[in-house]
């Protein structure tokens, strides 16, 4: 009966199960609400915590940092009274080579890890300035049919030469007309003189 309004067996609440609690999640759509999106997120920001890792270990600071870590580890165990020492020569070190190899094997999966990153951004790049090319291609193809296209079109509209000798021709034939009507005036002028000369 305790369990029935959300108790457990000795009075507590029982906590929400990890569906309910991965179905309240707002940021992301419901059917993504899994504990593989949670995973994937982690991995995100071990990636970048990687990549912020493998960004200092190569940077001189780090070599350096490294160099005066290990030189005074070495000399202190070195001079140092015997039962100062915590990491004596007597014991080749054993500490110090212990602590480099766990700062290595550790190193090597961080700096996979930022490659494996940059490789993925890299590829991203590569496919955003492929579509890039792409449309500039098809860009330069459009311009280059339509500067054809127009090129076409401007041999068949009449040039200023052409339009010179039409407009030539024309008052040429104009000036002819008028010549002809001011003859044929002139001429029925004189019809009529004639005709009135007779008349009388």
């Amino acid at each position: 009966m305790a369990q029935r309004d959300g108790r457990g067996w000795f009075g507590r609440r029982s906590a929400p199960s990890s569906t309910t609690r991965s179905d309240r999640r707002l940021d992301s759509p419901k059917g993504m609400r899994t504990p593989f999106m949670r995973l994937s997120s982690g991995n995100d920001r071990m990636g970048r915590f990687s990549e912020a890792f493998a960004r200092g270990m190569g940077t001189p600071w780090f070599l350096v940092g490294m160099s005066v870590f290990v030189t005074v580890w070495l000399v202190y165990n070195t001079v140092a009274p015997i039962d100062a020492q915590f990491d004596p020569r007597a014991l080749n070190f054993t500490l110090l080579t212990l602590i480099l190899s766990l700062q290595a094997s550790y190193a090597a999966p961080m700096i996979l890890l930022a490659q494996n990153r940059q490789d993925d951004r890299d590829r991203v790049q590569i496919e955003q300035d492929r579509q890039r090319a792409e449309r500039n291609l098809a860009d330069t193809e459009y311009l280059a049919r339509e500067v054809v296209a127009l090129r076409l079109a401007m041999k068949d509209v009449a040039t200023k030469e052409f339009l010179r000798s039409e407009l030539r021709a024309l008052l040429d034939e104009l000036d002819r007309r008028d010549d002809d009507n001011a003859a044929q005036a002139e001429a029925a002028a004189v019809d009529d003189l004639a005709r009135n000369a007779r008349e009388q």
